[in-house]
């Protein structure tokens, strides 16, 4: 009998332990699957061009990411880019941004190469009103909550995050939740990130959180200003896509 309640005592003090570590785990390395849906973003764009070319376009794209945090700064680039077919037509958009976060501060250092020019974009951390929902779901071996937020007044984001991961960041730019972010969506892009697996990352060096360094400095307002020929001459498409470098 005594022997029972010692093993006993053993297994509740390791799920404690093991629970303790699940809340308070702050130090990560996650990748992330980026998901394009392009058959329904060129039909929304263009209607007649989407019938005309579809049979050369992908119906989808799929890219990945890396998300390494030491709890109070974090990374995000991609790790390896969507493969398109030989006899396909499409160009992914906002592939090559590299994030810097400093959730301590509140800013954010991000590379962004848009078309012909490489912009370093400094600037506070995102702003997103969140409402946070009742609905869950598992991501990577986490249960997540999901969360409904607005970007820049009209851009709507969904977004299902951990409370075991302490880190209010996720892919891209997005952060604000009180927890990881492991799965997002922005139907206007009709682009997805999800978590497909997270890992303790308990030896960061700080090379690895280095923010890039190259590039037009500019912050997102002057940014806006200098992509607006671009804009105009592109049109929705243009509108479209440029949204995708400020997220």
């Amino acid at each position: 009998m005594k022997r029972q309640l010692i093993l006993l005592g053993a297994c509740l003090i390791s799920n404690l332990v093991i629970k303790a570590q699940q809340i308070f785990l702050d130090k990560v390395s996650v990748d992330y699957a980026k998901t394009v849906a392009v058959w329904p973003l060129i039909k929304e764009l263009d209607p007649q061009w989407f019938e005309d070319g579809k049979d050369h376009m992908p119906k989808e794209t799929v890219s990945y990411f890396n998300f390494t945090s030491d709890g109070s700064r974090s990374i995000f680039k991609r790790t390896k880019e969507a493969e398109i077919p030989k006899n396909m037509w499409f160009q992914p958009f906002a592939d090559n941004n590299v994030v810097y976060n400093d959730y301590t501060s509140g800013t954010s250092i991000s590379q962004k190469p848009i078309y012909e020019e490489t912009f370093l974009v400094k600037d506070s951390l995102l702003k997103i009103k969140w409402k946070i929902t009742a609905d869950t779901r598992v991501i990577a071996g986490f249960e997540c909550r999901k969360a409904i937020g607005i970007l820049y007044d009209t851009v709507a984001i969904f977004a299902f995050y951990t409370d075991e991961i302490a880190i209010s960041g996720g892919p891209e730019g997005i952060n604000g939740l009180p927890g990881m972010i492991l799965g997002a969506g922005i139907p206007r892009l009709h682009t997805t990130w999800f978590a497909t697996k997270v890992s303790m990352a308990d030896n960061i060096s700080p090379k690895t959180l280095a923010p890039a360094t190259k590039g037009k400095n500019v912050t997102r307002k002057s940014m806006l200003e200098s992509l607006d020929r671009i804009m105009k001459a592109w049109e929705e498409w243009g509108r479209k896509m440029v949204l995708a470098f400020f997220v």
